[in-house]
């Protein structure tokens, strides 16, 4: 397998070294880390960012309320199809989409791979069904994913993996990408564990979101990206463990184990940096 960390999204809340840590203005740089993987079956995306619609018609697709809040950049390059091009790759041959959960930023691009099996976990597209209150019903965007035609869903259970619950042997596709229940952010959120011949790669999704949170016995956030992940948890108990427990990961078994999150713009150059050469 070949990995590639593809950029599909940039968002520039107001807050800057607030929000990212680093950003010298008035507004953070906020990235959507997504992989696309070479595999026998064909190219498998992990989560899509945002998607062509989403950056030809915004105010029909997006929610006008994380538009302002998160300031959007709407730029083709930041899409998945773009990025897969760039590459000099074919997006059509994109056959699986494999998702952390559903929220807007990252399901975004599902409807421009529409003959890809999109791979999620049940309680998530549960809850994305029935958005309950007023954060669901924002991050939640149906009209991102009602024409998807091939969904496969999962439950909780089966061999742990690094004493996380692990859904192993996903349909269709190659037995060293597993789902990792990561539950908090939203009831359905995963993260999605690849086998490498270097070791295991854990996209983490939004189990954290800055890159201190992970690496160290004491967890380091910015104020804005803890106040954001406070604002945007279903289940706080469930998310504090989830971390708790990615964190002692991150410490206890480093040499086997690399992670990152799907918005921390210096993980993710770090990792391209990395993976690319």
């Amino acid at each position: 397998m070949r990995i590639y960390h593809l950029n599909c999204g940039c968002m520039c809340p107001i807050g800057g070294a607030l929000f990212d840590g680093f950003s010298r203005g008035l507004t953070a740089c906020l990235v959507c880390h997504c992989l696309l993987i070479e595999t026998n079956q064909g190219l498998v995306l992990i989560d899509t960012g945002f998607g062509q619609r989403d950056m030809k018609a915004p105010l029909s697709r997006l929610s006008p309320f994380f538009m302002n809040l998160n300031r959007i950049k709407f730029e083709e390059k930041y899409t998945a199809v773009a990025a897969i091009e760039q590459l000099g790759l074919n997006p059509r041959d994109v056959r699986h989409i494999v998702l952390t959960h559903l929220d807007f930023d990252h399901a975004g691009g599902l409807e421009d791979f529409p003959e890809a099996t999109v791979h999620v976990m049940l309680s998530e597209i549960e809850a994305a069904r029935e958005r309950q209150g007023f954060v669901s019903s924002q991050r939640y965007r149906p009209g991102q994913w009602d024409e998807v035609k091939n969904w496969k869903y999962y439950s909780a259970g089966g061999e742990p993996w690094f004493g996380f619950e692990a859904v192993r042997n996903l349909e269709g596709l190659p037995p060293e990408i597993l789902l990792i229940p990561l539950v908090g952010h939203t009831l359905g959120h995963a993260g999605v564990a690849i086998e490498t011949s270097e070791g295991w790669l854990l996209h983490a999704g939004d189990a954290y979101f800055y890159r201190q949170e992970i690496g160290s016995p004491k967890r380091v956030c910015t104020p804005g990206l803890r106040a954001y992940q406070w604002f945007m948890e279903v289940d706080r108990k469930a998310r504090l463990s989830n971390q708790d427990k990615l964190r002692a990961l991150s410490l206890d078994h480093s040499s086997e184990v690399r992670l990152f999150c799907s918005h921390d713009a210096i993980e993710f150059k770090t990792f391209s940096d990395q993976d690319n050469l």
